[in-house]
């Protein structure tokens, strides 16, 4: 790592409603996968940071969970993690679905960035599947007529300093955006070290690769009341690492949903999760997956940490 005075570095807080595909961004620009993502919302649960570079600039990407009105604790821990992502920030990145538009949701965040100090970008994502004509539409609503609560006339506007248009999955747009972001970034000497993605710890990494893989195979299948906790991770004599995780569920009808028909389910999601883990890595990866049901692990304060998340009340 290289102490120059034309280093640059910053802390960019990408925020959105679910599903906006500010994990699919953040990935994008690291260049990796740093970070989960699947079709469904609420993906995201905990603060992640990925770290990219261009050029003379390292970014700090602060990938947070969707924003939206929170109803059971493990909502209201993951929408305080979202804002607590962006304390400190040099910028707010704010990433709308362009094919979904400007909905209540987006409001919702839009009211809360009203009156904040940061520098602020728009950023409509899913360029690739939107219609043009209404992408420009919510640019403009955006950047224009937003109203807000009672102690703001209706015509206030929240102005974002840019407006990008960007297709995270297909790679439209992200190079430009990337610069963007770089020569955004103040004078600074690197936080990290060049050859660092994340500063996910391996025991969450895991962990979030087999979450991945539950909501990828299970579809509506299984509902968000699940976890995966890394009981035991060591590596082994050869090189090769050892994972223990246990997948925690609510109900036994989940349990049954999550095995599968003789064991087949759970032996597909630990085998593409292994092979996950094992690219990421670079090293043979030995996964024992077990379901344990407990309807109370919502209120479970050491699982919050494992997760990387702060108990609420």
């Amino acid at each position: 790592m290289t102490d120059s005075p034309t280093q640059r570095c910053g802390v960019i807080a990408v925020v959105g409603a679910p599903n906006a595909g500010k994990s699919t961004l953040v990935n994008a620009l690291v260049g990796q996968k740093v970070a989960i993502v699947s079709p469904k919302a609420q993906t995201t649960r905990a603060r992640l940071m990925g770290i990219a570079i261009e050029g003379d600039a390292q970014l700090i990407l602060v990938d947070t969970p969707g924003i939206f009105t929170p109803e059971r604790r493990l909502d209201r821990a993951m929408v305080a993690a979202a804002w607590e992502g962006t304390d400190g920030a040099d910028l707010i990145a704010l990433v709308v679905d362009g094919k979904g538009g400007t909905g209540p949701k987006v409001q919702q965040v839009i009211e809360s960035l009203a009156g904040r100090s940061e520098r602020k970008i728009l950023i409509l994502n899913k360029v690739d599947v939107a219609d043009k004509p209404r992408l420009l539409g919510h640019a403009a609503k955006l950047n224009e007529m937003l109203p807000f609560d009672e102690t703001y006339l209706l015509n206030e506007m929240l102005p974002f300093d840019e407006t990008y248009f960007v297709s995270a999955q297909t790679g439209d747009g992200v190079p430009e955006l990337k610069a963007a972001l770089a020569a955004a970034m103040p004078e600074s000497a690197w936080h990290f070290p060049e050859d660092q993605v994340s500063d996910a710890t391996e025991r969450m990494i895991a962990a979030e690769v087999t979450r991945e893989q539950l909501y990828l195979q299970l579809h509506a299948e299984l509902p968000y009341a699940s976890a995966v906790e890394t009981e035991k991770y060591s590596e082994r004599p050869d090189g090769s690492v050892e994972i223990h995780q246990q997948i925690l569920v609510a109900r036994e009808t989940q349990r049954a949903i999550v095995l599968g028909k003789g064991g087949t389910r759970i032996k597909e999601i630990g085998a593409r999760a292994r092979a996950e883990l094992s690219r990421i890595m670079g090293v043979p990866v030995h996964l024992y997956l077990h379901v344990k049901v407990n309807p109370k692990w919502e209120e479970d304060r050491s699982l919050y940490r494992e997760i990387g998340l702060d108990w609420v009340e």
